[in-house]
């Protein structure tokens, strides 16, 4: 069975209250996950639920194909940080969201969220009685008449809202800070699984903040030769290294922090500051271990951490997508992978009455759309232009690669001839026809290998001095420059002495042959990709045999990618003994060691019953890598990810859900008030909830589907009766608890049953 990632990246919008939608969207990726993550764990698990285990059957069900779906990058701003938190939570320790069903059905209510000491009497302002009415008026007119039962509420709620204290936020940050460290704690006295990540893929979470006054950044010019200026762009970000160890996100004071900061709506809420979290930790008896380690890395060189204010995310950046892709370098493959960017947007477009009458703007309608809405909204064009780009570079390098074969064809016979075809390699062939190609290619590129040379050395430097600079806690630049001098005096960087008599054992060669990963990962990948140009036309007894290759490949590939040591004492003196901890760093990668538990486990794989011609092709690509490295590594230099593969990008929605259109929910409550209106009702809550789920759960399964082969695909109906099985499964799991919702559960019930 061939065995494929459909790997998602998650970027979460922000929209106020419509949080209690993307928790909805949230969850289902939770469960898609845990249905994953079950199909290769062992059976002792707690019990799936609902739509876990509609998903776990579509799994099962893939013909010919174990599909595992990962979601292994989330990056969120405001309400979209907030769900990215607790998911990622969720994803990495194994703990449980649908204990935190009530933090947004009881606790995102503003008679919750209400500064108690913001309120006023109920006739201390009657000045501002008609612009309740405006609100009620313009929020309300549009409703649906079946639920004018939640409108009293609404008024009641509404009316305490406006009354509170003007000019000053009316939402409490103590409040909004104590109810996700219950949601956090609620997590994990909750059911626990293992981790749905696995121990050895990292994960990454993003969330982007606003800092009010911002930090002092020192930019350098022509002249004058150095200005300040305030940098008020801020990402706080949690990485959970894939070095096997146990999983952890992080220490929860940190994870409240950020969820409180990202989501700091301004006005609403006060700015987020690190003595709110003191304070609440003290009222409940809790510590804070990690505090000073934290505040060094999420506000490094600030005199007074404590005074800092941070405002919501989505103030400056919306729409995280910049991290979310800075993070791809670090992923490692060990199976064929489809990768998706999934962005979650509760609220697309800008939808503007005054554009469809013609009207013009308002006077505050003017000064609140351009402070507050447009720059919110605007489209991500340019991040799907980047991610465009780097698809496009893929296509482009495949391109090359496919136009050079035949060159290095010929290379390759004329070093190896009728050999290559004719013996199966063993591990002193395969050395021996490794070490002539890679002599031929520095012969035959002339010029052009110089510069590859030291492109790569550099490449291979800079690697070592981040690695070295991380494990011994120095800055890098000052490990840059040292190991620099250090390698010029030894006269290391000199690629030409690989064409020399003793081109093996030049100091340029040992040095890459010590430290040069990202060449053996490249070459592997290359090889990988080669495997899957052949499977394309191969018949089943051969597409077979290619599958466990692949799957060998892979085999092979892992250990490289975490090969780099987590502990080395030497790194801890880099800048003053670069030598030693050179030295150390080449006992500790054992890359000599490694490549003969390579060589060994490739050789056993080329002998696994290959058709003869097949063979061939397989090996050629593999010793013909050198050739095709130096044309595409001057390409792909400037970028750090695996770039013959390409990157889609998919959208959830309220405007792309359509199986339950007839039942309405492209209308979110939440939207009300200026994306404030599921605050102010639990009726509102519960439909927006029930349909993140609903549209979660739909376009799940169409992602799922689309990441198959189009012959591999359900049809049309089997499709509808998959989805519709989720949907029963989610109604039927969220009944007990959506009790203000019967006309919307009763015509779900109605138009399942059909």
């Amino acid at each position: 069975m061939q065995t494929k990632e459909l790997r998602l990246a998650l970027v979460c919008y922000g929209g106020v209250s419509l949080a209690v939608y993307m928790h909805g969207l949230t969850k289902e990726v939770w469960k898609l996950s845990r249905a994953s993550m079950r199909r290769h764990s062992p059976p002792d698990l707690p019990p799936a639920r609902d739509s876990e285990i509609v998903y776990h059957a579509l799994l099962d069900s893939l013909p010919g194909l174990d599909l595992r779906v990962m979601c292994d990058i989330v990056a969120g701003a405001s309400a979209g940080g907030i769900n990215g938190v607790l998911l990622s939570r969720a994803l990495v320790e194994g703990h449980d969201l649908d204990a935190i069903r009530s933090l947004w059905l009881d606790g995102a209510d503003s008679d919750v969220l209400l500064d108690k000491a913001a309120a006023s009497r109920p006739l201390s302002k009657l000045w501002a009685i008609p612009l309740v009415w405006w609100v009620r008026r313009r929020g309300l007119e549009d409703e649906d008449k079946a639920e004018v039962a939640a409108h009293g509420e609404v008024k009641r709620k509404l009316s305490r809202f406006m009354r509170s204290r003007w000019f000053k936020p009316p939402f409490s940050g103590a409040a909004f800070s104590g109810l996700l460290a219950d949601a956090f704690a609620a997590m994990e006295k909750g059911e626990r699984t293992p981790p749905l990540v696995p121990r050895l893929h990292p994960f990454d979470l993003f969330v982007t903040v606003t800092d009010y006054h911002g930090a002092p950044q020192r930019l350098r010019l022509n002249t004058p030769e150095e200005v300040t200026e305030p940098e008020h762009r801020l990402v706080i970000g949690f990485t959970c290294p894939g070095d096997g160890a146990e999983r952890h996100m992080g220490p929860t004071p940190d994870l409240v922090f950020a969820a409180r900061a990202t989501a700091s709506f301004p006005g609403a809420f006060p700015p987020a500051r690190i003595s709110e979290i003191d304070d609440l930790l003290k009222g409940r008896g809790e510590d804070w271990p990690g505090r000073q380690a934290f505040i060094d890395r999420v506000l490094p060189g600030r005199l007074q951490p404590e005074s800092v204010d941070l405002i919501d995310g989505a103030v400056l950046d919306n729409r995280p997508f910049g991290p979310a892709l800075a993070a791809l370098g670090k992923r490692p493959a060990h199976r064929e992978v489809d990768r998706r960017f999934v962005y979650l947007d509760p609220k697309p477009g800008m939808h503007d009455d005054g554009a469809v009458t013609g009207q013009p703007p308002g006077f505050f309608g003017t000064i609140l759309r351009s402070l507050a809405d447009i720059p919110r909204q605007q489209p991500i064009r340019d991040s799907l232009g980047q991610i465009e780009a780097i698809s496009t570079r893929s296509r482009r390098l495949r391109h090359i690669v496919i136009g050079m074969m035949p060159q290095v064809d010929i290379a390759i016979d004329a070093a190896i001839g009728m050999r290559l075809l004719l013996f199966s390699p063993s591990l002193d062939r395969l050395a021996t026809w490794r070490s002539r190609m890679n002599s031929e290619a520095a012969k035959a590129t002339g010029f052009a290998y110089g510069a590859y040379g030291r492109l790569k050395f550099a490449m291979v430097t800079e690697r070592l001095a981040e690695r070295l600079a991380a494990l011994g806690g120095q800055e890098v630049g000052a490990v840059r420059a040292s190991l620099w001098r250090h390698l010029n005096a030894a006269g290391t960087n000199k690629p030409e002495g690989a064409l020399g008599k003793a081109g093996a054992g030049s100091p340029y060669v040992l040095f890459l042959r010590n430290f040069d990963v990202d060449f053996r990962i490249r070459r592997l990948r290359f090889l990988i990709r080669r495997v899957n140009m052949e499977l394309a036309g191969a018949d089943e007894a051969t597409a077979a045999i290619l599958g466990k290759i692949k799957a060998g490949l892979y085999a092979i590939l892992a250990p490289h990618l975490m090969c780099w040591p987590g502990h080395l004492p030497a790194a801890g003196n880099a800048i003053a003994d670069p030598a030693s901890a050179l030295a150390a760093m080449a006992t500790a990668l054992d890359l000599k060691g490694l490549d003969g538990r390579s060589d060994a486990e490739l050789v056993a794989l080329l002998a696994s019953g290959l058709p003869r011609r097949l063979r061939r092709d397989l090996v050629a690509a593999y010793l013909g890598f050198p050739f095709f490295d130096i044309a595409i590594l001057p390409l792909i230099a400037d970028g750090n990810i695996d770039e013959l593969d390409e990157i889609k990008v998919d959208r959830i929605s309220p405007e792309d859900c359509s199986a339950l259109t007839a039942v309405g929910g492209h209308r979110l409550k939440g939207a009300l008030f200026n994306a404030f209106g599921a605050f102010f009702s639990r009726a509102y809550r519960e439909h927006d909830y029930l349909w993140g789920r609903l549209h979660g759960a739909e376009r799940l399964i169409d992602l799922v589907v689309s990441s198959l082969p189009a012959k591999a695909r359900p049809d049309a109906a089997t499709l509808g009766e998959i989805r519709r099985a989720a949907f029963r499964a989610i109604v039927t799991a969220e009944r007990a608890y959506l009790v203000d919702i019967p006309d919307t559960i009763a015509a779900l019930d109605a138009a399942l049953a059909e």
